[in-house]
């Protein structure tokens, strides 16, 4: 019988494809290479960007700090409560929806840990 696994038990990963950075502030800034042929061909004729800069606020910051390939989502949770209480409730339920977000963007991955 094939064994169901939690999310909470995830452990989202950057997508290695794209740097960040982060400014004086803390903001994260990630840098998405836009290739391929639809992309190129709306760079020449739309004049759309060869990069885009994606700058998180200040709750997808700390969050994106947390993923350092070793944190679980339930883990990753537990920081953002103890860092921003009850201005991030419901927790669980924004911080699964955030990481939605970045997966369907492929702006992050999963990794599932093994109990």
């Amino acid at each position: 019988m094939k064994e169901k696994k939690n999310y909470m038990d995830y452990v989202p990963c950057c997508n290695p494809r794209y740097t960040w950075d982060t400014d004086q502030e803390g903001i994260v800034t990630v840098h998405v290479l836009n290739q391929g042929f639809y992309n190129r061909l709306a760079q020449k004729l739309f004049g759309k960007p060869s990069v885009s800069h994606i700058r998180l606020d200040g709750y997808g910051s700390f969050v994106w700090k947390q993923m350092n390939g070793m944190r679980t989502v339930y883990e990753i949770a537990g920081l953002v409560k103890e860092r921003f209480g009850q201005e991030a409730e419901p927790v669980i339920d924004r911080l699964v929806k955030y990481f939605q977000i970045l997966y369907q963007n492929k702006l992050i991955g999963y990794a599932i840990l093994d109990k």
